[in-house]
């Protein structure tokens, strides 16, 4: 069975809104679709303040596409430590932090021809 196609600003939203009902912080979107080599067409980084946060995000970000997309990860990995989790929606990969591990890794300046979006945060 096909794996069906999901818009990618619908996903994206879905995405922001499961990080941000518990209070994900640091909320970044990469659009890498202009990037030759890129694996995917964005990155969404975020940031916890401990692994029982960097795993509620995981898990709210999953509860949420789901209700509203029908959809899942195609893959996950990172849940065991929980200090830096990989969420692979195909089209968007997601990357959960705690905060000391995003910045020693630093994604985003690996990626610095991305077009970068900060999401304020609401509260």
């Amino acid at each position: 069975m096909a794996k069906k196609t999901i818009n990618n600003d619908i996903l994206l939203a879905n995405i922001i809104k499961g990080i941000e009902e518990v209070k994900g912080n640091d909320i970044d979107i990469l659009d890498l679709r202009e990037i030759d080599t890129a694996v995917c067409d964005y990155f969404i980084i975020c940031s916890g303040n401990s692994n029982t946060q960097v795993n509620a995000i995981v898990n709210s970000i999953q509860k949420t596409v789901s209700k509203e997309l029908k959809d899942k990860p195609w893959h996950v990995e990172g849940t065991d430590n929980a200090e830096w989790v990989l969420m692979d929606y195909v089209h968007i990969v997601v990357h959960v932090f705690q905060k000391h591990i995003r910045e020693y890794y630093n994604i985003e300046s690996l990626w610095g021809d991305a077009k970068i979006t900060k999401i304020e945060n609401k509260y």
